[in-house]
């Protein structure tokens, strides 16, 4: 670990800050971390006042979680909030919509998550202008006048490309443009864009934040109070609210999640590292190894690269018989998980990447034992 993870004299490491983010002042005889609250509404005699009232408004146990985010996306900081909602694209969707009015413009990749274009079907539907670009080479700068929105995933995903968050936040608030980061590959243990000068970091927590794929979860942390109040209204309207047991899991396995990234990373590359010794492994992406075409701008910005490594297999009938020879890792969607997964991601239909194009996943396996795995899994299709 480096020391700008390890903490200094009156700051908290990572993993110190991981373990008891967000918990509650120590009372005896009381639970360090309470169970969640089950509460549709609260008792309120009088005047609605004080902090819990309805349970679509807020709950204690997401108080908690929230608390616990922020201490992560912003670390010492007394101007950011953040709220839960009930997914990734329930938190990235309101701060879209909860921006951005008729005659707006905003500002997508033209390389990110899947369902950004449904967004963007639904934003242009509302009379906002879209305008995309790749994430690499910081190409949205290019499409950049007049927008009311700059939204930013780096890494992207599934293609792993980066971008300089600074540069770009810079650029888009010289406009008067709000940025958002979508912080989700990288967690907040690998990448602050608060501090990189984003308005906003948005994420799912329903990937390596919690880490166990039994929660859907996202957040929106901010540093604006204004437009955070925008988002919490916009959550209010929808009612894209978490259970409370979810929230409540979130919580607990955010205590762990310093050990997690730290495992699964070093074992990204790893793995990446074995990859690209393989012939028939092409268009192999990993922001850690020194030669991929993000590494310089990634290592500006990120603390850690992230457990997700992206590569290239001949063909479709190639990559789905290799997904099926793999026996420590599950053929499934989503990323981030304790147990690895990795799938074709051309099955989906909605990312520019070739039909033998593999999204992997890194767990908390053994590092010889998934290596081995996967290269025995290479091996025994190459024929």
């Amino acid at each position: 670990m480096s020391d700008a993870t390890r903490g200094t004299a009156g700051t908290p490491g990572d993993g110190t800050r991981a373990v008891r983010a967000g918990l509650p002042e120590p009372v005896k005889h009381e639970p360090t971390l309470p169970g969640p609250v089950f509460a549709a509404h609260f008792h309120l005699p009088g005047d609605p006042t004080g902090p819990y009232t309805y349970g679509r408004d807020e709950n204690p146990t997401w108080t908690l979680l929230e608390r616990a985010i922020g201490e992560l996306e912003g670390p010492g900081r007394g101007d950011v909030e953040t709220l839960v909602f009930a997914s990734g694209m329930a938190a990235i969707s309101a701060v879209l919509f909860s921006q951005l009015r008729a005659g707006d413009a905003v500002v997508l990749p033209d390389d990110g998550y899947q369902a950004l274009p449904l967004a963007r079907a639904q934003l242009e539907a509302y009379g906002i202008e879209v305008r995309t670009a790749p994430t690499g080479g910081d190409a949205q700068l290019e499409v950049l006048d007049g927008a009311k929105l700059l939204w930013i995933e780096t890494p992207s995903n599934p293609g792993l490309d980066v971008c300089d968050v600074r540069r770009l936040a810079d650029a888009a608030h010289a406009q008067g443009a709000l940025v958002a980061v979508d912080n989700t590959l990288a967690t907040p243990l690998g990448q602050r864009p608060l501090e990189l000068g984003a308005d906003f970091a948005v994420a799912s927590g329903t990937k390596q934040l919690t880490g166990h794929g039994d929660v859907l979860l996202g957040y929106v942390t901010g540093r604006d109070a204004e437009a955070m109040a925008a988002v919490r209204r916009w959550r209010k309207i929808v009612g894209a609210i978490p259970g409370p047991m979810e929230a409540w899991l979130a919580h607990r396995s955010i205590a762990t999640l310093q050990l997690r990234v730290e495992r699964q990373n070093a074992t990204a590359l790893r793995l990446a590292e074995a990859l690209r010794e393989r012939p028939e492994v092409t268009g192999l992406r990993y922001p850690g190894l020194p030669d991929d075409p993000s590494h310089k701008v990634a290592s500006l910005q990120m603390r850690r690269y992230g457990c997700v490594v992206s590569f290239t297999l001949p063909s479709r009938e190639r990559a789905d018989s290799f997904l099926d020879a793999l026996r420590l890792v599950d053929d499934a969607t989503s990323f981030g998980g304790v147990r690895s997964t990795a799938e074709r991601r051309g099955r989906w239909g909605g990312d520019a990447v070739p039909e033998g194009f593999v999204r992997f996943s890194v767990g908390a396996e053994d590092p010889e034992d998934l290596i081995a795995d996967v290269l025995r899994a290479l091996d025994v299709t190459a024929g």
